[in-house]
């Protein structure tokens, strides 16, 4: 199937692109075990100017370096000292633009997802959701800075699931009160009657 490249992360458009990766395939690949699911749900972050991004106002510290890092890189990062809540970093190097990935389809490795999540049957609870998918996924802040045009953590455009703009739901991000009018901004995107999106408000 066709990875996206480095150029489909690299423009400048940040929302655009958040809203394209619905449709896409996330797939992992860690110690032979393979799984991936339809990304149903997104977060766009518009990086210095966006006062609900980690980079706002040119911020740079440990964690956030990588978000500086050029389009098609992961940036993950560990929410509440919990959840693992997985980024792709868009645009150029130094223009720190990141999608958060909220949640996705699964479609292959189900059972490594249910063991991942101990889950015995597949319900929502398995990847409707940004820190519970990437458990499923078995993706970590240890794979923060990883490209994502390797061979662990990767995107691909299948043609069959291809998502029309009109089925594209625009609403405020989720959790980002602190941010002020930006919390305003219409950024989070998800498939309409997808039963698959959070059920965050």
């Amino acid at each position: 199937m066709p990875k996206l490249l480095a150029e489909f992360y690299q423009r400048d458009d940040v929302l655009l692109i958040s809203r394209e990766l619905l449709g896409k395939v996330l797939r992992t690949y860690f110690k032979g075990e393979l799984t991936s699911g339809i990304i149903v749900e997104t977060e766009a972050y518009a990086g210095v100017t966006d006062r609900a991004s980690h980079a706002y106002g040119e911020r740079r510290t440990k964690r956030t370096e990588i978000m500086y890092a050029p389009g098609g890189t992961a940036y993950i990062y560990l929410c509440y000292g919990i959840h693992h809540l997985f980024n792709v970093v868009t645009n150029e190097e130094n223009i720190p633009h990141a999608v958060l990935i909220r949640a996705i389809e699964p479609i292959e490795g189900i059972d490594i997802m249910l063991k991942r999540r101990n889950l015995k049957n597949i319900s929502t609870k398995l990847t409707a959701g940004p820190g519970i998918l990437s458990q499923a996924m078995d993706i970590s802040v240890n794979n923060s800075g990883q490209s994502l045009l390797g061979k662990q953590i990767w995107i691909e455009n299948r043609k069959n699931y291809f998502i029309n703009s009109k089925n594209i739901i625009s609403s405020t991000r989720v959790g980002v009160q602190y941010s002020g009018n930006d919390a305003l901004n219409p950024w989070r995107f998800r498939i309409k009657g997808n039963p698959w999106t959070s059920p965050a408000t």
